[in-house]
């Protein structure tokens, strides 16, 4: 009678957690989002022998639209990035020219760091281009977390065979991301740190992306500074103005 209770309270945990799995990703989501952002980011890279710094001022809308633009070093300062749902334009103030990233561009290095052209397009690809699943709970820099198994629905456009997201069941933050090909081989991993409040928002201040196959490598994104649901005018998101964007 105790082994059927048992099993019979697993596979009502189980139901709930498949039920909920993508409700926990929604929320996290929304949480890394809002309507609106403005954030001033510091990018380094780290490499065995070197170190590399930029800064940026960033601006987003909803899951569609964002844009990037650097304001150091000075040989850097000025070049925009543009995110427009699927597309990626680039505007390079040297040769003062704007241009669309071809397909052949969206899997190179974002800027020699340890992301892609695509990861920046696809960020908001977790909740539509996935199912989600529960396969445990786990804790993380000493935070409970839910560890969900995020695997690519049929035909979706992704690159990943498969991704698990450790979530923390509080605040909904993703405190840790591993991304995996399709024969199943773990290939990058994001480690999130130094939780802080932004306007509402519990997330981690730092961020560290690290590719496995590459001993010293990774990428280190802090926000210095990030707001939610600000005011931002859509003309920032336009082809047209990445000339114009003031620093």
């Amino acid at each position: 009678m105790k082994t059927l209770i048992r099993l019979t309270f697993f596979l009502i945990t189980l139901t709930l957690w498949s039920q909920n799995a993508t409700e926990i990703i929604r929320k996290s989501d929304a949480n890394i989002r809002g309507k609106t952002s403005y954030a001033e980011i510091t990018v380094r890279i780290v490499r065995p022998k070197w170190q590399r710094e930029m800064r940026l001022k960033s601006w987003s809308k909803g899951t569609d639209y964002a844009v990037s633009v650097i304001t150091y070093p000075a040989k850097e300062k000025g070049i925009v990035f543009l995110k427009r749902k699927n597309e990626m334009w680039n505007y390079m103030p040297s040769i003062k020219r704007k241009i669309k990233m071809p397909p052949s561009m969206m899997l190179q290095s974002w800027m020699g760091t340890d992301l892609t052209n695509d990861d920046l397009v696809k960020q908001s690809s977790m909740v539509k281009d996935y199912t989600h699943k529960i396969i445990g709970e786990e804790t993380v820099q000493g935070l409970k977390t839910w560890k969900i198994e995020l695997t690519p629905k049929e035909d979706a456009p992704v690159v990943w065979g498969k991704i698990l997201v450790w979530i923390d069941q509080k605040d909904y933050m993703q405190m840790k991301v591993e991304f995996y090909d399709e024969d199943g081989f773990l290939v990058n991993r994001m480690l999130g740190y130094d939780p802080k409040n932004f306007g509402g928002h519990k997330l981690p201040s730092r961020l560290e992306f690290i590719p496995v196959d590459k001993p010293g490598h990774k990428t280190v994104i802090i926000y210095n500074q990030l707001k939610f649901n600000v005011p931002v005018d859509d003309k920032l998101f336009s082809p047209n103005y990445m000339t114009r964007i003031k620093i």
